[in-house]
């Protein structure tokens, strides 16, 4: 991603900017930080790179964020939406432009908000974003066009946070 197409999705952003935070706010209930796995590595790993983000995001936007080892929809997620949408209405249209890329990127609106805060940098947010998936990978092996699409993954969180600096 570079940073003409970041520049272009912010002018699209003043189009559409309620439906964008509207869908944000319905992605942010099955946020991948409040699915965790259940292999106990893979938990420790978690806790260890998720959990900061899940405690900051819980006093930032006063949401309960209550994580999971099943497929269900906590119900205190569904309740913890307003401090997210008072927060993404307050971005600037620059802002949620690389808000938005970057949470379809990590699939986390969490991650995402702490990236956009300055809580984590993109290499941190990367690490997080795609920790289940380089724990696999280093269990069974690599598969070279998951590599191939993460590798460019990092770089376009590197692009959205050189964005965001400009």
């Amino acid at each position: 991603m570079t940073i003409k197409k970041l520049t272009q999705a912010t002018k699209e952003i003043t189009n559409y900017r309620n439906d964008i935070i509207n869908n944000l706010l319905k992605f942010a209930v099955t946020d991948m930080l409040l699915f965790w796995g259940t292999d106990e590595k893979l938990q420790a790993q978690q806790a260890e790179q998720w959990e900061p983000v899940l405690v900051w995001a819980r006093e930032e936007f006063g949401g309960k964020y209550k994580t999971t080892q099943s497929l269900d929809v906590q119900k205190e997620n569904l309740e913890s939406g307003e401090g997210l949408k008072k927060f993404l209405e307050k971005l600037s249209d620059r802002q949620l432009a690389a808000f938005y890329l970057a949470a379809l990127n990590m699939r986390s609106v969490l991650l995402a908000s702490a990236l956009i805060k300055g809580k984590i940098n993109s290499e941190q947010a990367y690490k997080a974003a795609y920790l289940e998936e380089i724990f696999q990978a280093e269990r069974w092996g690599q598969d070279s066009e998951a590599e191939t699409r993460r590798k460019e993954r990092k770089q376009e969180l590197n692009d959205i946070e050189k964005f965001l600096k400009q």
